[in-house]
């Protein structure tokens, strides 16, 4: 499970990230720049203070269109992995690079729009591969019915040491479809921190995706 913070309450972030510590493997920092996508959420400085209240893999999604200039900031506050969308580089092979230069943890992402091919010239280079399962820019989103279907072309493409991550609607619902076709890594912010008891509601959507 990696919770995602963009639909946490700010107000009291750090409150609500200690909640769900205990059921996350990771915590997944969705970043945007009003460009890329159309929205704006957090940048370095909140990453840093997080930092100081969890110890948690930073699973750190850049929905900007630059990732080149604005990694090592993130990287530098506290980010364990770097993921960048493969709409937003001329030059993916170049951006991998400089992130294993940085050493952290990379993968690439894709918006359900682009075709999973898309992803082979660079596929064996990343360590992970977070197919997107709604339109990136908020939460809250419906999941799309296409989304097993591109997963399991994925899943198909990956070694066994690469992760495959999911965002986008998922809940107790949709988490075992995903899951049967081949994702081992969900992503979930309204499905967790829009609920009452953010902890029993990212356990429950982990048991429904363990069947």
């Amino acid at each position: 499970m990696a919770p995602s913070i963009l639909s946490a309450d700010f107000s009291r972030l750090g409150e609500h990230i200690r909640e769900v510590v205990g059921e996350a493997g990771l915590l997944h920092l969705d970043i945007m720049d009003g460009h890329f996508v159309p929205n704006i959420t957090i940048g370095p400085v909140v990453v840093k203070k997080i930092r100081q209240v969890c110890d948690l893999f930073f699973d750190t999604h850049l929905m900007i269109s630059d990732p080149a200039t604005y990694a090592p900031q993130f990287v530098q506050a506290g980010s364990d992995g770097i993921t960048f969308h493969l709409e937003a580089v001329a030059e993916p092979k170049a951006l991998i690079r400089q992130l294993r230069d940085l050493g952290v943890s990379v993968g690439v992402s894709i918006k359900p729009g682009t075709p999973v091919g898309e992803l082979d010239s660079i596929i064996e280079l990343v360590d992970m591969v977070l197919l997107m399962t709604v339109e990136p820019g908020f939460g809250g989103q419906s999941f799309l019915p296409e989304s097993p279907q591109r997963c399991r072309e994925l899943r198909g493409m990956l070694r066994e040491d690469q992760r495959l991550e999911v965002d986008g609607g998922i809940d107790v619902e949709t988490a075992p479809v995903i899951v049967e076709a081949g994702a081992d890594t969900l992503v979930a912010g309204n499905a967790i921190f829009g609920q009452e008891a953010p902890a029993e509601a990212a356990r429950a959507i982990r048991q429904a995706a363990l069947g």
